[in-house]
C-alpha cells in the first residue's frame, strides 16, 4: 500500500518537481520505504512506498518496455501472478516481480478494458507518453482513495486531499452542500469531498484526461436486479453456503500473497473470527491477530474476543483504550480522515494499527464488508419491522418486535424508553413506497444536527427533502422493483461503505501508522455472490448475516456465531469533557472560534458544551453526542486544513529517485 501524487499540466511547461516533493512529503505516511518521481513535459508521477511485494526491486514510478507508459500505483492486484502469466505468454518482459508492473502491460494489451481482469484493491494513475493522456483508476467498492482537482487544463491527483493542497494555488475551502450531507447521512455524497472544488474518482470508475478534457466511466456497478423474490426456487441452503465457502476461502488465500508477514484484525464477531479462522485453519498456522478493547463496559468485547482467541490459537496482542486516548488522539484522527465524523469510532482503529505497526506488521486481514453484503445492520431489520408494523399501524403488538433489535431497553424496564423507542419508530411508518424508506428514519433523525448550523450555512444548503430528491435522482431504473432487503443494502453501501468505512474507519485509519488492510469479504466475487443470494438467506426473518452464519458453524465457536449483535462504537462527549478536559476542545469549541470558523451558531454550542461540561445530572441523547463529535471534527478540519495547513511536508522524503525524459535522472536528497 502507498500513497500516490502528481501533476497534468497542458497549458504550460511547469517546474513541477518542489511540488511533486511536498504533495508525496504530505503523505510520506502512507509510503515510509521508498519515493520516486517521474517528470515529462506535461506530467509528473510521485510515489510513496510501502513495500509489500517484491521489496528491493519495486519501487516506482514503474514503466514499460520502451518506456513511453508510466504508473503510480496504490494497493494491490491479488491475481497478478495469473495474470502476468499470460501477459509473459503474450510476449511481454518484466524487470520486477511486483503487481505494479502488470498494470502497465495489462494497459498495453487492453487499454481501459483492463480494469475487468482485475481482482483488488487499488487507485492508481498512468500516463501515456505517446497518447499524452492520463489513466486513473480505483478498485469497484472503494477501498483506496483517488482525490483529484482540475482547472482549465491542468489535473492534480492524491491519494489524499493534503497532497493536493500542497500546490499553494488549489484554494481551500469547504463546501456548504457536503458538510449538510455529513449532518444528514454522515458522509459526503457521490464524488463529493468536504472541500470545494475537490472531486474523487468514484468506486468502480476509472477517468480519463487528456487535451480533450476530463471524463469519468464507470466499468462495474452493484445491481441486486437477479433477485425481487423472497425464496429460492430450486436452490437449497447447503449450496449456497458450499459455495460461499469456496469463495471466502480463496478470497483469503489470494490476500496472504505478500513478501512481509500477514496479520489480521480479531474484534470477536462473527465476521473477523470467520476470516481469521480461514486463514487459520487453512493457510497459516502461525497467524498473529490483534485487537482494541475499552475501559467502558458498554463498548468493550474482551470477553468474545478471548473465546476467538483461544478455540483458533492465534498470537493475539491487544490495545485498551480509554477515553483519555481517544480524545488527545482526534486531532490526529481528523488529519487523517479529512471529513467532519459524527462519531469517535475511527480513534480506536488509529491506535490498533499503531499497536500492529508496532510489531512490525505491515498487512492485516479484516472482516469489513460483511455487515452490508449479507445484511448485518440493524437498519436492515428496522426496516422490515417497520414494514410489517405498516400493514397494521394500530397494532399493539408488531412494534414489540422492537425488542429483538433493542432487548437493553425493554430489559430496563423503562416505560418511557419503550414510549421513546415506539415513537421513534413510528414517524413516516405509512411510507413504504419511497425508495429510501429503509433510511428515511436515520436521515431524518440525524439531519435535525443541521439545526446547529449558522444562519449563513443553512441559506447556503438545501432543505432535507432536496437532499432525499438528489440521492434518488442517483439510483438504478429498475431499483423499485428489487426486493426491499435489497433496496436497504443497495442504499447503505452506496452512501456508507466507500465514503465512511472504508474511509475514515479503513483506509485512513490503517495507512495513518503505514498499515495495510485487506477485505476478503470485499472481493467481488464475494459481493457479486451476494447480490445473488435470496434475501430469505441473507436475512432470515430477524436473524442477521444467515448463510454468513450457516456457512461459519462447525470452524469457529458457537458463542461467537449466536451472540448478540454488538456494532463497533467507542465513548463520545466523555472523551472530551472528562475529569481532565482537553486544551483544543476548550479553543476550538469558544466563542470566538465559532464566530470566526462561521459554520455554526455559537449560543446553540455554547449551550451543548455547557450541558457536556457538567459532571452530575444531564446525560447527552445519542443525537446531542453526534452534535458535539460533528461540530468539534468540523472545527477542527478549519483548523487543520483551512486556517494553518502546513507550508512544508510533516515528513520530508529522505531519498527521492526522479526519472525524467523517459530516463532516470538521479536521485535528489534533502
Amino acid at each position: 500500500m502507498c500513497g500516490i501524487a502528481g501533476i497534468i499540466n497542458y497549458n504550460h511547461a511547469e517546474d513541477m518537481q518542489g511540488t511533486l516533493c511536498r504533495m508525496i512529503g504530505l503523505i510520506r505516511h502512507r509510503g515510509p520505504d521508498a519515493s520516486g518521481i517521474f517528470i515529462s513535459p506535461n506530467a509528473g508521477l510521485a510515489h510513496a512506498r510501502l513495500s509489500i511485494i517484491d521489496l528491493s526491486g519495486g519501487d516506482q514510478p514503474i514503466h514499460n518496455e520502451d518506456r513511453s507508459v508510466w504508473i503510480v500505483f496504490n494497493g494491490e492486484i491479488f491475481n497478478y501472478p495469473e495474470l502476468r502469466e499470460d501477459l509473459v505468454a503474450r510476449g511481454h518482459r518484466f524487470y520486477t516481480q511486483t503487481d505494479t508492473e502488470v498494470l502497465v502491460h495489462l494497459y498495453e494489451e487492453h487499454g481501459s478494458e483492463m480494469f475487468n481482469d482485475l481482482n483488488g484493491q487499488f487507485a492508481f494513475a498512468l500516463w501515456d507518453q505517446k497518447k499524452e493522456a492520463l489513466l486513473l483508476g480505483r478498485d469497484r467498492v472503494g477501498i483506496r482513495p483517488l482525490f483529484y482537482y482540475q482547472n482549465n487544463g491542468r489535473l492534480v491527483f492524491g491519494s489524499e486531499v493534503k497532497a493536493l493542497f500542497a500546490d499553494p494555488t488549489i484554494p481551500r475551502k469547504l463546501d456548504s452542500q457536503t458538510l449538510s450531507d455529513i449532518f444528514t447521512c454522515w458522509t459526503p455524497v457521490g464524488s463529493s469531498t468536504p472541500f470545494g472544488d475537490i472531486y474523487q474518482v468514484p468506486p468502480g470508475h476509472y477517468a480519463r484526461f487528456s487535451k480533450k478534457g476530463f471524463r469519468t466511466h464507470r466499468y462495474w456497478k452493484l445491481s441486486f436486479n437477479s433477485q425481487s423474490d423472497e425464496y429460492p426456487s430450486e436452490r437449497p441452503l447447503l449450496e449456497w453456503t458450499e459455495e460461499l465457502n469456496h469463495l471466502l476461502r480463496d478470497a483469503a488465500r489470494i490476500r496472504l500473497r505478500a513478501d512481509v508477514p500477514v496479520g489480521a484484525y480479531l474484534s470477536g464477531g462473527l465476521d473477523s473470527t470467520y476470516t481469521s479462522a480461514l486463514v487459520k485453519r487453512n493457510f497459516n498456522n502461525l497467524l498473529r491477530t490483534f485487537s482494541v478493547s475499552f475501559t467502558d463496559s458498554r463498548f468493550d468485547e474482551t470477553p468474545f474476543q478471548e473465546i476467538a482467541v483461544n478455540a483458533l490459537e492465534t498470537e493475539h496482542r491487544d490495545i485498551r483504550c480509554a477515553e483519555k486516548d481517544i480524545g488527545e488522539a482526534f486531532p490526529q484522527v481528523i488529519w487523517h480522515t479529512e471529513v467532519p465524523v459524527l462519531r469517535t469510532a475511527p480513534a480506536p482503529l488509529y491506535h490498533l494499527s499503531k499497536l500492529v505497526r508496532e510489531n512490525n506488521f505491515k498487512v492485516v486481514l479484516t472482516g469489513e464488508g460483511a455487515d452490508e453484503i449479507f445484511a448485518g445492520y440493524n437498519i436492515f431489520k428496522e426496516d422490515r419491522v417497520r414494514r410489517f408494523w405498516a400493514r397494521n399501524p394500530d397494532s399493539r403488538m408488531r412494534p414489540m418486535l422492537l425488542e429483538r433489535l433493542y432487548p437493553y431497553v425493554f430489559a430496563q424496564q423503562n416505560g418511557k424508553a419503550k414510549a421513546f423507542l415506539e415513537g421513534f419508530f413510528r414517524k413516516s411508518l405509512s411510507e413504504t413506497n419511497s425508495p429510501v424508506y429503509s433510511h428515511l428514519l436515520r436521515w431524518q433523525n440525524t439531519a435535525h444536527l443541521r439545526g446547529f448550523f449558522s444562519d449563513d450555512l443553512q441559506k447556503e444548503t438545501g432543505t432535507q427533502e432536496e437532499f432525499f430528491d438528489r440521492f434518488v435522482s442517483t439510483l438504478p431504473a429498475d431499483f423499485m422493483s428489487w426486493h426491499p432487503l435489497s433496496r436497504a443494502q443497495f442504499t447503505e453501501i452506496n452512501l456508507f461503505l466507500s465514503n465512511y468505512l472504508l474511509s475514515s474507519q479503513g483506509d485512513r485509519m490503517a495507512m495513518a501508522n503505514a498499515v495495510e488492510g485487506r477485505y476478503p469479504f470485499l472481493d467481488h466475487r464475494v459481493v457479486e455472490f451476494a447480490t445473488r443470494v435470496p434475501p430469505c438467506y441473507r436475512m432470515n426473518g430477524l436473524k442477521e448475516k444467515f448463510i454468513l452464519k450457516q456457512a461459519a458453524r462447525g470452524l469457529i465457536p458457537a458463542e461467537v456465531i449466536d451472540r448478540p449483535k454488538q456494532p463497533y462504537r467507542a465513548p463520545i462527549s466523555k472523551c472530551f469533557f472528562g475529569n481532565q478536559p482537553v486544551d483544543y476542545v476548550e479553543d476550538l469549541l469558544s466563542e470566538s472560534a465559532i464566530k470566526r470558523s462561521g459554520y455554526f451558531d455559537n449560543k446553540k454550542v455554547s449551550r451543548l458544551v455547557m450541558k457536556c461540561r457538567k459532571k452530575e445530572g444531564q446525560i447527552l441523547s445519542e443525537r446531542e453526542n453526534m452534535a458535539m463529535v460533528g461540530i468539534l471534527s468540523t472545527q477542527l478540519l478549519d483548523h487543520q486544513f483551512i486556517q494553518n495547513f502546513p507550508t512544508h511536508p510533516i515528513q520530508e522524503p529522505d531519498d527521492v529517485k526522479i526519472f525524467g525524459k523517459g530516463q532516470e535522472a538521479g536521485k535528489l536528497g534533502r
